[in-house]
């Protein structure tokens, strides 16, 4: 029966989601179902080394030296007066190939990607065609579970033979060699075997081969790269979402109807989600009369102590009825006063294409978390064992081919490196949008009040997600298309998907940093224009035709032809304001903001910011406010 909480592995059935919680410290224990077809491979190639039979890397050397067999003793052991070694060539070539192979260069790997990376190797050798016995399976299960994590450089993958350097550096430590961490300290591979009371591991026929050669470094970081931008995905939906409600954009870009014309299923998905979390808003699908500009707050701008302490004014532009000529039944519907909101049925791409940008991206993570599952329960080891085949040669049971190749993950990662920058580039986007006042709908440029002139607000936000933006695309050339050969050109094509995968998890921290950096800014944005609105409606509530007018240009003087008709229609615009509820963001949004608020103080006047980015970027990192939004959902 499997333990309580342990994760079981038998080359089959392991998910994403198992992974990851691997990866962050489950336990694993293995199949005891699929034990005997591990041994019986092992057997089997003991069997055929007694017969003598030359078989790939049992036998024989590797890569380029796989036409060179093994003799059955030392050449300098003919010499006279040697002194034979006794030492098993078949072992040596085992341990040989993995302590020359453990040859990466720079920092290590996180121990998540480690830990995840020996689930994966356990997990592929249980499938029973690799040749490890039993015994070596259990000590690196053994390994896993202690919580030692060998020490594996970032550098030095080309992806086929699979990792063959990093793998290395997993099984130098179960040979006691190498280094690892225990305990979070950094020591000598056999000093962490030994404080956790394991033993080191002699190898057997093709247990060096089986241990290095497989996808599990590409493969590891791809599981857990994609763990964080399927939540980043959703945290960018939740960005343009608090974007929309700043802007009191327009909804019916996401209607359902609208998408069933064109349903790529990320696209689909993200206008439902938008529509989610914008329920309840009443800034969306605002009346654009409805909608003041801002301007900067004078002493004379408001009337009572409490509309004195708000840190802007307000106002609109009245349309006279000279200029309304053609546009009379506009004005019908809606009244001839231009605030913040543009007269034009459309929102920019930035907000309005959010389905089709945010849904394709969606797309390719789902391309890719289906070659990843593949992966995650497949062989990538070579040659494939079949002790159970009806053969006439060896050659038909122990096959050489290439499951070690990474280019079906190389080319799945190269995709998603590519999808990671336009994520990044349309949040830019939008929190641009929100800063400049050429684009902004009537909010202060920068985000605030300025009313002395002294302030730039949000200005250099935009210039640091600017900044991560550039970085992400140059950083976005898939390294798939640039084979370099090696092992003499024995492997004269291989596919860098151990980079590609590297990069993408690297760039995925990246682009959280630019989704916080718009929800900085938005929940900025959102509380500018939340309240100006309801600060309208308050004068509204308060104040007859003519004190709402003190803040409507273009009217006609006292005493004008215009006059009456002009009062008439401020009338018109107060009854509507006064008459409307309390203008507010959808309740998903507004949770997040709420999130945010509770650590990071609306900006009134400039102040130290690098902090508050700081948390902002803490709180995509670790999720705390989109489970806020969930929460409201």
């Amino acid at each position: 029966m499997p333990s309580v909480n342990k994760i079981q592995l038998d080359g089959r059935s392991l998910t994403r989601s198992q992974l990851v919680a691997v990866a962050y410290g489950a336990q694993v224990e293995l199949s005891a179902a699929q034990l005997p077809a591990v041994q019986r491979a092992a057997d089997f190639l003991a069997e055929q080394v007694r017969r003598e039979e030359p078989i790939y890397g049992v036998s024989t050397g590797f890569g380029s030296n796989a036409d060179r067999l093994l003799g059955a003793h030392r050449l300098r052991d003919q010499l006279p007066g040697a002194q034979p070694s006794g030492e098993n060539l078949h072992e040596e070539l085992q341990r040989n190939l993995i302590v020359t192979h453990a040859v990466c260069v720079g920092e290590p790997f996180a121990p998540e990607i480690v830990r995840a990376m020996l689930c994966i190797r356990v997990n592929t050798l249980m499938r029973g065609h690799s040749g490890i016995r039993v015994e070596t399976l259990q000590a690196l299960t053994a390994l896993l579970n202690a919580g030692i994590v060998p020490v594996v450089p970032q550098l030095g993958s080309v992806g086929a033979s699979g990792d063959l350097a990093p793998l290395s550096h997993l099984a130098i430590v179960l040979l006691g060699g190498g280094e690892a961490f225990y305990h979070g300290q950094r020591m000598p591979g056999a000093q962490a075997l030994q404080r956790a009371g394991l033993q080191p591991v002699a190898l057997s026929y093709k247990e060096g081969l089986a241990l290095n050669n497989g996808t599990a470094q590409m493969l590891a970081c791809g599981v857990l790269a994609l763990h964080k931008l399927e939540e980043l995905a959703d945290t960018a939906d939740l960005a343009a979402a608090m974007t929309i409600d700043a802007f009191a954009g327009r909804l019916g870009a996401f209607a359902e109807e609208v998408h069933a014309l064109r349903p790529h299923p990320g696209q689909v998905a993200v206008a439902a989600h938008l529509r989610q979390l914008l329920q309840g808003s009443t800034l969306a699908d605002i009346p654009y009369h409805l909608v003041p500009r801002f301007r900067a707050w004078q002493p004379g701008s408001w009337d009572t102590p409490q509309a004195q302490a708000l840190r802007f004014d307000i106002g609109w532009d009245w349309v006279p009825f000279g200029q309304r000529h053609g546009r009379e039944k506009f004005y019908n519907r809606f009244r001839p006063f231009r605030g913040g909101k543009k007269h034009q049925p459309q929102d920019s791409y930035s907000l309005r294409c959010i389905p089709q940008v945010h849904g394709a991206v969606r797309d390719a993570l789902a391309q890719a978390a289906r070659v990843l599952e593949v992966e995650l329960n497949s062989l990538t080891d070579n040659p494939i064992v079949f002790p159970d085949a009806q053969a006439e040669h060896v050659e038909q049971q122990v096959i050489s081919a290439g499951h070690f190749h990474g280019m079906p993950l190389a080319l799945a990662m190269s995709y998603v490196k590519a999808a990671i920058p336009v994520l990044a580039s349309i949040s830019e986007r939008r929190l641009n949008k929100l800063v400049d006042p050429a684009t902004n709908d009537g909010l202060p440029p920068f985000l605030i009040g300025n009313e002395d002139s002294t302030e730039s607000g949000h200005m250099i936000v935009q210039y640091t997600a600017a900044a991560i933006v550039n970085d992400l695309a140059s950083r976005a050339h898939p390294a798939s298309v640039y084979s370099i050969p090696t092992s003499a050109n024995a492997e004269d094509h291989v596919s860098m998907g151990a980079n590609e995968a590297r990069h993408v998890l690297a760039m995925a921290d990246d682009l959280g940093k630019v989704l916080g950096l718009e929800l900085y800014t938005a929940a900025q944005a959102l509380d500018l224009r939340r309240d100006m609105i309801n600060a309208a409606r308050d004068l509204a509530d308060r104040a007859d035709a003519r004190g709402l007018a003190a803040k409507v240009a273009g009217g006609p003087a006292a005493g004008a032809e215009e006059l009456s008709g002009f009062l008439g229609e401020v009338e018109g615009l107060r009854a509507e304001l006064a008459a409307a509820e309390e203008f507010r963001p959808g309740h998903a949004v507004a949770a997040a903001h709420a999130a945010i608020r509770e650590r990071i103080a609306f900006l009134q006047y400039d102040r130290a910011l690098d902090g508050e980015v700081a948390a902002a970027v803490a709180m995509v990192a670790d999720g705390s406010v989109l489970s806020a939004a969930r929460a409201a959902l």
